[in-house]
């Protein structure tokens, strides 16, 4: 690491609360992301991401609860150079050319990167000699990319960092953050496409009306919420004996071909070659990210929103 962060202490939230009138936007919110991680906040609108992230960087005041970022407060690691934000609000300065905003971001920072291979990571310096005010949107989500990571921090933050992009700007902004992430770098990104957390982060935590109702990898997220589907080749067996087996929430036959829709698929597969030793060509395939998500944050909150509330 470049900087002299204590790297065991990571990113700490305890407690943390904020309100705004009679909305609670986040309500006691404990995350602990380690040195190196990659973490994606996911949730719907009015889930309190956006809140818990600008919370973090000491952009906005908590109610109550603690931010801790390498063992120091939001506005010590900021001051530090120790965090890169790329934020969904403001813009960059007019009347200035791409590299010029790169070259004065890199001015604040006491270790800062190459500015153009900053540019070339990013894929702006096919655009550096422009105007900002002549920028696609998907140009200026490229440019404050390379104002966040310019600074060569230790911890980046991501909000909504592709929309906007088109579907090959995408696949290259993950190219440079993966190049980011080989060298240590701790990463905490939100976005709205569920298949971009799902492949790469190291772990997902699902926020739901200001709570955090699910943390975890993407395998085991899947696994708490969204039905798994066992298909095998059975003849013979009636659907309403397949429909009674443990773990299973409904059954159908096609032919000789079975499908189990389950809750709980762990205790599902050996009931059923329990039941039926003959049963073939067996397939189990999970439940989606979107699934899970639909669930876990559905519009009323969650038993398990509920009782992780009721526990702290």
């Amino acid at each position: 690491m470049t900087t002299t962060t204590d790297a065991r202490a990571g990113i700490v939230l305890s407690r943390l609360a904020k309100s705004y009138g009679a909305v609670r936007a986040v309500r006691n919110v404990d995350l602990v992301i380690a040195p190196g991680e990659t973490v994606a906040l996911l949730g719907p609108n009015g889930a309190g991401k956006t809140t818990t992230i600008e919370m973090m960087l000491g952009l906005t005041k908590p109610d109550s609860g603690t931010v801790s970022i390498f063992g120091a407060p939001p506005a010590a690691a900021r001051q530090a150079g120790w965090f890169g934000a790329m934020l969904q609000t403001g813009s960059p300065l007019d009347h200035l050319r791409v590299r010029e905003i790169i070259t004065l971001m890199a001015s604040y920072y006491p270790h800062p990167l190459p500015v153009s291979d900053v540019l070339r990571l990013t894929g702006a310096d096919e655009f550096a000699s422009q105007m900002t005010t002549k920028l696609s949107g998907g140009q200026v989500q490229r440019v404050r990319f390379a104002a966040a990571i310019v600074g060569d921090p230790d911890l980046l933050v991501l909000d909504e960092p592709t929309a906007g992009i088109d579907v090959e700007g995408r696949r290259d902004f993950w190219q440079a953050m993966r190049a980011m992430t080989e060298h240590g770098k701790t990463v905490l990104f939100a976005t709205h496409y569920l298949e971009e957390a799902d492949a790469h982060a190291d772990r997902i935590v699902l926020l739901a009306h200001g709570r955090i109702v699910a943390d975890g990898p993407a395998t085991e997220i899947k696994a708490q919420a969204g039905s798994r589907t066992i298909r095998a080749t059975l003849p013979g067996v009636d659907v309403a004996a397949l429909g009674a087996l443990p773990g299973v929430r409904t059954a159908a036959r096609h032919g000789d071909a079975v499908t189990l829709s389950c809750s709980n698929a762990d205790a599902a597969l050996p009931a059923l070659l329990g039941a039926f030793p003959w049963a073939r060509d067996i397939e189990v395939t999970g439940g989606t990210l979107e699934e899970a998500f639909l669930e876990l944050t559905a519009s009323e909150p969650t038993a398990r929103a509920q009782t992780m509330e009721a526990t702290r």
